[in-house]
């Protein structure tokens, strides 16, 4: 869809011939896809019709400075959503959640005192430590909040920060809340009703109820492998980024460079895209390359996947 494969830059234009460094993620709004440029310390917009990209907000160097549009900075921006107005950026290297009004490109921070921590509180009293992954339903972001092995959560009205799962410490044990533990998560999705965890330390999907934080394990066997199968008996190799269309999930299996699916009802996992050999080759299904494909995203017809290291943004009808 865009970007020069195997060439890093930060040129705007149309498709190919626009350039990203190491697009990191990516949310859809409104017809557009909005990267975050996790190398260029940029939030990108792409008009998914026309392929034409162009920068909403920063200086392409890195920093943290509050302001409109390209007088803004960013420092390794990861995760990214939208709420219909703002869109919500997880700042990798800041420890600090900023929020972009899409309108006008006005950039503020959210919660974070850009200090590492794991401090609740009300925005930026609170405090993280490299939050990578970011989802909203619409009244709360929540955050994976990676080397506090946490999953936390954001009143999007109040800005109120609390810690929605995860013991702190690394583990695997399923539980509720407080009591269950992740290993360096990173992606996160909702359907409404549960979050869904790309648990990378542990080569898992993580399943949380949102009413009741019951974390389960929904697929993984807990070890880097590359096995279809069904939950616990398929396997995954550091899976960073995850996505739904509320019957499936779709996952950046990253090391080995494919796509998977998971389908919610019955946890049958199968390698939707990919040959599982570094490329970037455009292609039907598993006759389609990629090269560290980081995360995925979906507007209701087709899926996109941030090819991190071809520094692309590939579509998948």
């Amino acid at each position: 869809l865009a970007g020069t494969a195997g060439s890093s830059g930060s040129a705007d234009g149309t498709g190919t011939a626009a350039t990203f460094n190491q697009p990191y993620d990516g949310t859809v709004d409104n017809g557009n896809l909005y990267v975050t440029d996790f190398g260029n310390h940029l939030i990108r917009k792409i008009v998914i019709s026309s392929g034409v990209v162009t920068t909403l907000a920063g200086t392409g160097s890195s920093g943290s400075a509050d302001g409109t549009g390209t007088a803004a900075s960013f420092y390794s921006p990861g995760g990214i959503t939208s709420d219909g107005t703002n869109l919500f950026v997880a700042g990798i290297n800041n420890h600090i959640i900023r929020k972009i009004v899409i309108s006008s490109g006005v950039v503020t921070t959210f919660a974070g005192t850009g200090s590492t921590g794991s401090s609740d509180g009300t925005g930026t009293a609170a405090s993280f430590n490299f939050p990578f992954g970011i989802t909203n339903d619409g009244t709360n972001l929540f955050v994976v909040d990676a080397s506090n092995h946490l999953i936390r959560k954001i009143v999007i009205s109040s800005g109120v920060v609390t810690t929605f799962a995860g013991t702190g410490s690394r583990g695997s044990a399923d539980g509720t809340g407080t009591a269950a533990s992740f290993n360096y998560p990173q992606g996160i999705t909702n359907d409404g009703t549960n979050l869904f965890v790309a648990d990378v330390g542990n080569h898992l999907i993580r399943k949380i109820v949102i009413s009741s934080g019951v974390v389960t394990t929904i697929a993984g066997t807990g070890s880097a492998g590359n096995a279809d199968g069904t939950g616990t008996a398929a396997s995954f190799n550091a899976p960073p980024g995850i996505t739904n269309d509320g019957t499936n999930l779709f996952v950046a299996d990253r090391a080995n460079k494919i796509i998977r699916k998971i389908v919610i009802s019955s946890g049958v996992v199968t390698t939707f895209a990919g040959t599982g050999s570094a490329g970037s080759a455009d292609g039907t299904g598993t006759a389609a390359s990629f090269n560290y494909p980081q995360s995925i995203t979906h507007d209701g017809t087709s899926l996109f996947v941030m090819d991190l290291s071809n520094h692309t943004i590939r579509k998948i009808d």
